[in-house]
């Protein structure tokens, strides 16, 4: 089976003690967002665990605890964007984060990390010249350490538009523009750009719209064939396998204004005063009247054929 780490919070940036007692420990604990009682336990054991999906704005704080990982496939994307701290305050410096990329690529592999430059957003400071300025940098800094670029387009959830309520959709002429010239880079750069839930409007021009993390990514980073059970992606327009993840909402300190996944920063502050490394949970422990559920897990490896 896949665990995922990053649709809800940036768990190696800001809870990485944490999830490497977690990995000691074999278990975590994950509250339904929707009803708090009900508590999914997964095992964190890589008999049953085929793959770790992460999703980071820092993967750094991992570091010391990689050797936890080495018994599971893992799959990372590490997003590096051109926004400032206007945009993003607590995301540490980007050339220190294209440095941090290139470490973990020489650690997990070119096959097992993709890049995402997203959400994508215009405005008069970042204007059309600007995000194709950065995005040349920053990919050519990343050449040889990646074969996957994920793009995207902001999109206005209520928490966006209430954290951000300058912000504006960025309309299809714009898309379409844009992101041809970010294809072009990316093909410089021997990269495929793969939009995030953006149909296939970019196809045209190069990119693979099939989807961001399908299970064939999952299967090229572990070198193994998955045989999964069906699942629909997180929305209509999503192709992405994503499942089982240990994160939580409100818990993510970067504080991008752009989060669709964080409430006002109160909110974010004080989730995190309830945090304890050593707690099964991200946040807080158990509480009276939890209903625990050991979520039945297997590992989805088909023994019988191998990708190389």
């Amino acid at each position: 089976m896949i665990i995922n780490t990053g649709q809800r919070t940036d768990i190696p940036a800001f809870y990485a003690e944490w999830f490497a007692n977690r990995l000691k420990e074999g278990f975590v604990c994950v509250r339904n967002p929707y009803n708090p009682s009900q508590v999914n336990r997964y095992r964190l054991d890589p008999s049953v665990v085929d793959v770790i999906g992460f999703c980071t704005k820092n993967p750094a704080p991992m570091f010391p605890y990689m050797d936890l990982l080495k018994g599971f496939g893992q799959y990372w994307f590490v997003t590096l964007t051109s926004y400032g701290r206007d945009i993003e305050p607590n995301v540490p410096d980007k050339h220190r984060l294209i440095e941090d990329f290139k470490t973990l690529s020489d650690l997990v592999g070119v096959d097992s990390i993709g890049w995402r430059y997203d959400p994508i957003f215009l405005s008069d400071k970042y204007t059309f010249e600007y995000h194709l300025h950065a995005f040349r940098q920053i990919a050519e800094s990343l050449k040889g350490y990646t074969k996957t670029v994920v793009i995207s387009f902001i999109d206005l959830y209520p928490k966006v538009r209430k954290n951000f309520p300058e912000v504006r959709e960025v309309s299809q002429p714009e898309r379409l523009r844009l992101g041809k010239e970010i294809i072009k880079i990316a093909s410089e750069c021997n990269m495929i750009v793969k939009p995030c839930a953006e149909g296939d409007e970019l196809a045209a021009y190069g990119a693979d719209c099939s989807g961001c993390m399908k299970i064939q990514d999952y299967e090229k980073a572990i070198g193994k064939r998955l045989i999964p059970p069906k699942k629909k992606g997180a929305r209509a327009e999503c192709a992405c396998y994503l499942s089982c993840d240990i994160g939580a909402y409100n818990t993510c300190l970067h504080l991008c204004k752009y989060c669709y996944a964080n409430a006002e920063p109160t909110v974010v502050f004080a989730q995190n005063r309830l945090h304890d490394p050593k707690s099964p949970f991200l946040i807080g422990d158990q509480m009276e009247g939890d209903k625990i559920h050991d979520v039945p897990q297997e590992s989805w490896i088909d023994l019988q054929e191998s990708l190389f």
